[in-house]
């Protein structure tokens, strides 16, 4: 790296329920962040349907842009991250044929079910090596089918949504390698379309641009955005467009003996694979091989994370606003282990009330009916620490090497709280930040892709360089090993 010198890049990065726009700086093997923008991102109904607003969103990647400009400094590119599985499709003009629909749309419930008579589940797994989840990419395109609707006969293109954007900004299409793992689309071992697949929805590999890896420029900004933003020039770099690719990167771990949990609106835990791994157990205990950002492969299981809170505050602040904080201190003054809860039930998928959900899963299981604020947040803490248990015994088993520390990263490693329940409930180390994590891996990548940095390692030592880090160490360990027996008979795995 070149000493003294500094380098800016610009990192959108969307997530399911708001997104940001951050600057980065890197100077002396050290990146330092500044927020240029913060906007939600709220799934909008219409009709009984579910969508996000794309235009909304490219409007906010413009006027993030034309903040930037304001700015003394030059800035090298601009890297767009999003939220797995959506996308968008395009008439063979390059217009947009409608507003994305959203993963929580209630469409496709039941649609694994019904594509299992097409294809077997296993073979889907064995082909893939993608977690079963009813809102999978291939599900989705499965039920468009089976809806007969009209839009499939003039599809021209499908473009998942960070590329859907670099799209909208450089006129240029691509299809970014990490989103397009999660689509349950790809073949993990020659990383493109699996032909098979895309003939059971009733496609094919031109129905989608090229395949581009993490670090490819995809183009300068368009004539159109030129005009919008005031700038000349910028490159538009493919970045880790999954999030979570994009986070893993800034895990700030030493060597290779460590599990990540990318904690937001969904938790993400899994560990680096070299190779994808796919046998009768991960299918048994549907696991994900989902792409990695640096050539890795991301074995790992997606968990309902912040996504409980998030709609619990939702219902909360219609009678007294609170914050985050707030719930926390809440919990913290309410009485341990009264009841638990699985996170990744059914019933907390969509749920017209999740506070009505949670106090129907305990009554359904016998156990105290959580009502206070405190008592739903506890509630919900203690048993994310419990799953978070659950998956790392099992990760464990799949893994080739001990697993020695948890790494949380993302918006959900500010909850001291749950991660020293966390720390608790696993009995190993916890160690929490950065909570920019997706932005800085955003960032490391466009900077990779400029002959800045050259490698992970470097990325992770500034990540290291430029983060303050908290370990949790467990304590109460024979408490938590007791209710953790007590949360595996109240399970519900439905």
């Amino acid at each position: 790296m070149n000493e003294g010198k500094f380098f800016s890049f610009l990192a959108i990065d969307l997530g399911a329920s708001s997104g940001r726009a951050i600057l980065g700086t890197i100077q002396n093997d050290q990146l330092s962040m500044k927020e240029i923008r913060r906007f939600p991102n709220p799934i909008i109904e219409v009709n009984n349907r579910q969508y996000w607003d794309l235009f909304s969103l490219y409007q906010q990647v413009i006027e993030s842009l034309k903040e930037v400009r304001q700015l003394t400094q030059t800035v090298t590119s601009v890297g767009i991250d999003t939220w797995g599985v959506d996308y968008v499709c395009f008439a063979n003009d390059g217009e947009p044929l409608r507003m994305p629909y959203s993963y929580r749309d209630h469409r496709t419930n039941g649609a694994a079910e019904r594509f299992f008579d097409k294809l077997a589940k296993k073979e889907l797994y064995q082909r893939t090596g993608i977690q079963i989840m009813d809102f999978n990419t291939i599900f989705q395109l499965d039920t468009q089918q089976e809806e007969k609707d009209p839009i499939i006969e003039i599809t021209d293109k499908i473009l998942f949504m960070p590329d859907a954007l670099s799209y909208m900004l450089t006129g240029k299409m691509v299809t970014e390698y990490t989103i397009a793992s999660t689509s349950q689309l790809i073949n993990p071992y020659t990383r493109e379309m699996d032909p098979t697949l895309l003939e059971k929805v009733g496609l094919t590999t031109n129905h989608f641009a090229p395949i581009v890896f993490s670090g490819k420029e995809i183009g300068n900004i368009s004539e159109t955005a030129q005009h919008l933003t005031g700038i000349k020039k910028l490159s538009v770099i493919a970045v880790a467009g999954h999030d979570t690719a994009s986070a893993v990167l800034s895990v700030p771990a030493i060597g290779k003996n460590f599990a990540y949990l990318s904690s937001g609106t969904w938790s993400l835990m899994g560990i680096e694979s070299e190779q994808p791994v796919i046998n009768e157990e991960t299918y048994s205990l549907n696991f994900t091989n989902e792409g990695g950002a640096d050539g890795t492969i991301r074995l790992l299981k997606n968990i309902c994370g912040m996504w409980l809170i998030e709609r619990c505050k939702k219902e909360w602040d219609q009678d007294h606003p609170l914050t985050y904080e707030e719930i926390v201190v809440a919990a913290e003054h309410s009485k341990p282990f009264q009841c638990f809860i699985n996170p990744d039930a059914s019933c907390f998928a969509n749920p017209t009330s999740m506070i009505g959900a949670i106090q129907g899963y305990c009554q359904k299981t016998n156990q105290y009916v959580p009502v206070t604020v405190g008592e739903i947040a506890r509630s919900i803490y203690e048993s994310l620490a419990f799953r978070y248990r659950q998956v790392l015994e099992n990760l464990q088993k799949l893994s080739t090497f001990p697993i020695e520390t948890l790494y949380i990263i993302g918006g959900g490693s500010k909850n001291q709280m749950l991660n020293a329940f966390t720390a608790n409930a696993i009995g190993i180390p916890v160690v929490a930040g950065p909570s920019e994590a997706t932005a800085m891996g955003n960032i490391l990548l466009q900077a990779k892709a400029a002959g800045v940095v050259h490698n992970k390692d470097e990325m992770r030592r500034i990540v290291r360089n430029s983060s303050e880090l908290e370990t949790f160490e467990p304590v109460n360990r024979e408490e938590w090993d007791q209710q953790y027996e007590q949360y595996l008979s109240v399970y519900l795995d439905e």
